[in-house]
């Protein structure tokens, strides 16, 4: 999240897409009208990276989050996917704003990652996900662990997560064991907006 640190102390006023209102934004999201004109700037600094044309295309995505926009990774790839509600393969400024609001500190604090390790969007998360998403996790972190220690960090989380023993993370369970362990949205929370 560290690309849009700074994007909230913006003082100018630009215009917003069409059918984008920045009040009607404001309403559906925590965010006020000026962290939305804020988010614009950012937005139309964002998308005009290698293509300018009010879209953030996934090599731009990429770009601002990891520095580098050919680097595939599930996490990166997620992440956009969870930013292109529409599944057109470029992000509009709703869409955006809409999805960073997951990322407000005013946000339901269990949403900021359960979403990103349901990858099949089954209502839970299945051990084969929450593996898939350490790893990649320690990837983007340029770490590498053995198999077993991978397999011990997710046999561990499951034990202490799936409360109810059924083989996957439900949201009740989630957001009890973040409860537990507050660390796990640190780096999923927007801190310049607090």
């Amino acid at each position: 999240m560290h690309a849009f640190k700074g994007c909230f102390r913006s003082t100018k006023t630009s215009k917003l897409p069409r059918g984008e209102d920045h009040i009607v934004l404001a309403s559906e999201t925590p965010f006020t009208v000026n962290e939305i004109e804020a988010l614009h700037d950012l937005f139309k600094k964002l998308s005009s990276t290698i293509v300018d044309d009010d879209l953030i295309h996934k090599e731009e995505f990429q770009l601002a989050l990891f520095s580098n926009s050919s680097k595939q990774n599930l996490f990166s790839n997620r992440v956009f996917d969870l930013f292109d509600a529409k599944h057109n393969g470029v992000i509009e400024f709703g869409e955006f704003v809409r999805s960073l609001s997951v990322f407000h500190p005013y946000a339901s604090e269990e949403d900021k990652n359960y979403i990103l390790y349901d990858l099949r969007q089954t209502g839970y998360i299945e051990r084969v996900e929450l593996k898939e998403m350490v790893v990649a996790i320690l990837s983007e972190l340029d770490s590498t662990l053995t198999d077993d220690a991978v397999d011990s960090i997710v046999d561990k989380t499951m034990i202490e997560a799936d409360l109810n023993g059924d083989g996957r993370i439900d949201p009740e369970e989630w957001k009890d064991f973040v409860t537990k362990n507050p660390s796990l949205l640190k780096n999923m929370t927007l801190p310049y907006l607090k």
